[in-house]
């Protein structure tokens, strides 16, 4: 049987690493390891966070249709490597891709039954204080990213891709519900 591909988007420090982990552990999904042009952080590796690549290896990729999707965000390219994601469907594993909203849309093309899912913070200043207790960025790059923030959920409401959102105010509630979105999905269920 074909697995299910699942698209997880959210805005900047909503928690979408986390709550795609989590999720991957309760379904025993797969997580899709997305390609990047950006610097690692410290505590990230290379095959296991994301590919990190040149621009010029990554541009390379696009020249061959070897991505699912891609998109530019903050200089910076993120892709979906084509190949990978087909032979854990094929193979009869769910994918959990998380991209951000133009990257969901060009999916959304090529997988119309994918399950299109975006994560919303509580309220502003939960974001606000997610996005400075990460100690990653500079103020000035937090604002910046909160303003992202903002753009990409208006961006993500008019894409009008998104079947489900899910406020994740509180981890386990939050994978709760797309646990049950999924099960739903993938039998025709509506009772659990």
């Amino acid at each position: 049987m074909q697995g299910k591909l699942i698209v997880i988007s959210g805005p900047s420090g909503v928690g979408k690493s986390t709550v795609t982990k989590k999720l991957a552990e309760r379904i025993g999904a797969v997580i899709s390891i997305s390609a990047t042009t950006r610097e690692p952080s410290p505590k990230e590796k290379h095959g296991r966070d994301y590919y990190f690549l040149t621009r010029e290896e990554f541009e390379k990729l696009i020249a061959d249709g070897k991505l699912l999707e891609y998109a530019e965000y903050m200089g910076n390219y993120y892709g979906t490597l084509a190949d990978t994601v087909k032979e854990h469907l094929s193979a009869g594993r769910d994918v959990i891709l998380e991209i951000e909203v133009q990257g969901a849309k060009e999916v959304e093309k090529k997988f119309p039954d994918a399950i299109i899912i975006y994560l919303l913070p509580p309220d502003d200043n939960e974001l606000i204080a997610r996005l400075t207790g990460r100690a990653r960025d500079d103020e000035a790059t937090i604002r910046r990213r909160f303003e992202n923030a903002k753009a990409e959920v208006a961006q993500a409401k008019a894409a009008g891709i998104y079947k489900y959102w899910v406020v994740n105010d509180n981890l386990d509630n939050a994978v709760d519900k797309i646990v049950r979105i999924v099960h739903k999905e993938k039998t025709g269920d509506n009772e659990k």
